[in-house]
């Protein structure tokens, strides 16, 4: 069964063609610059790519070129669409109303427009993605896969702000958490290399790239992560403040700083690129910092200062510790920070193995050593390969008719 998955953003559209249960990758690709005079397609099949520009004004545009180009003559890979048994789909925002992956029908479509509040630069675009799908082929089996979900299981001490009780009541403010695919995906890693039941193991999951959350899974499950409400909270990122007083924004609006102001301020123009004045992008921030750059230097210092008192707080959550897990463009790839975040964590059972640590780039390996008490892991994440599968479970029936509340949390 072939499985395309669709993640579509405001100013871009990814897909992956999977043949599965095997997880084949067919073809990928993207379009990026959507709304742009000078939008392209990068399509990549087999050891060949194809590139297009064109012009792509939103979304609905976006997936038409998506699904002309896998059927082309010279660049396709199927011959019809109706070889294609189910399209799923990154949704970012489930709000408390979903706990796993579904399959799509009006109900869901409803709900995830209902949560666009929440997350308004992504909700809107994954539903464009979902609506061209139906309108394009309407028989076929959509399944919607949450950011939020794999966070569901987050008991309400956890997930709960010291605020009156009714703005929860009434606006639902509470830790939803995100990149819930992702840590999903790593943590069920980490037990098949543990040989371990993906339920019978304690892992913190830390997905660092340019937006980085911490995660706390005890028996398999999330039971607190560093997101919450949305994106911004936790540690710093590329360029969002993380954790602070939230008196500071009381302050600067004394100080005449206007609410979109603060929103740009704090989630644009902070976290690394804020306190070094020269990059979010850490691969810049260390060689800059071995030039002699202390701003960058401070910048590294302070990243991984927070992301490991998230691991000893999250340690103390678990009680045991059998993994930590790195992964997304950070964790899968610096080796130097994974070594100054692990630095002093021999209190908490941490032996890294730096030569290990040092040959593993963007691959899979253990970089502890082999007495370590908490074993120390390097897992890429493949979110693609995770909403495939979910994909395939919930429509391998092939029963156009199935479309109902059936969810699936693998």
């Amino acid at each position: 069964m072939k499985v395309l998955v669709i993640n579509a953003g405001s100013s871009s559209v990814k897909y992956h063609l999977y043949n599965m249960p095997e997880a084949e990758v067919l073809a990928r690709g993207v379009v990026e610059r959507i709304g742009e005079k000078n939008s392209e397609l990068s399509h990549f099949f087999g050891d060949k790519t194809y590139t297009e520009q064109t012009h792509v004004k939103d979304v609905a545009e976006a997936m038409e070129l998506v699904l002309d180009t896998l059927v082309r003559e010279d660049v396709g890979v199927v011959k019809s669409l109706s070889e294609i048994g189910g399209v799923g789909h990154r949704v970012v925002h489930g709000g408390e109303e979903f706990t796993g992956s579904v399959v799509v029908d009006e109900a869901v479509i409803a709900s995830i427009e209902k949560f666009a509040d929440l997350a308004p630069l992504h909700n809107p675009p994954n539903l464009a993605g979902i609506g061209a799908v139906q309108h394009r082929l309407p028989d076929l089996p959509q399944v919607a896969c949450f950011d939020t979900a794999f966070h569901s299981t987050i008991p309400e001490v956890a997930y709960m702000y010291a605020l009156p009780y009714e703005l929860y009541e009434k606006y639902h403010i509470r830790r939803y958490g995100f990149h819930g695919i992702s840590h999903r995906y790593v943590a069920r890693r980490a037990a098949a290399i543990m040989d371990k039941d993906k339920y019978g193991i304690n892992v913190i999951t830390c997905h660092l790239g340019n937006g980085c959350s911490i995660t706390a899974v005890k028996q398999g499950r999330s039971v607190d992560t560093s997101m919450g409400f949305t994106p911004l909270e936790g540690v710093p990122m590329g360029t969002r403040s993380g954790d602070l007083d939230p008196a500071i924004l009381f302050y600067l609006g004394d100080k005449g700083y206007g609410v979109n102001e603060l929103n740009t301020l704090f989630n644009k123009k902070s976290g690394l690129l804020g306190i070094s004045g020269a990059s979010n992008d850490v691969r810049n921030l260390v060689k800059l910092a071995k030039e002699g750059n202390d701003r960058a230097k401070l910048a590294i210092d302070v990243f991984c200062y927070r992301i490991k008192k998230y691991i000893g707080a999250y340690a103390a959550v678990l009680g045991q510790v059998d993994a930590i897990v790195f992964t997304g463009g950070i964790g899968e790839n610096s080796v130097f920070l994974r070594s100054q975040i692990c630095e002093d964590l021999k209190q908490i059972g941490v032996e890294l193995d730096q030569a290990a640590n040092e040959a593993t780039v963007a691959n899979e390996d253990q970089i502890s050593t082999s007495d370590s008490g908490i074993k120390v892991f390097v897992i890429p994440t493949n979110e693609q390969a995770a909403i495939a599968n979910d994909t395939y479970k919930l429509t391998k029936s092939g029963r156009r008719e199935n479309r109902n509340r059936t969810t699936v949390m693998s």
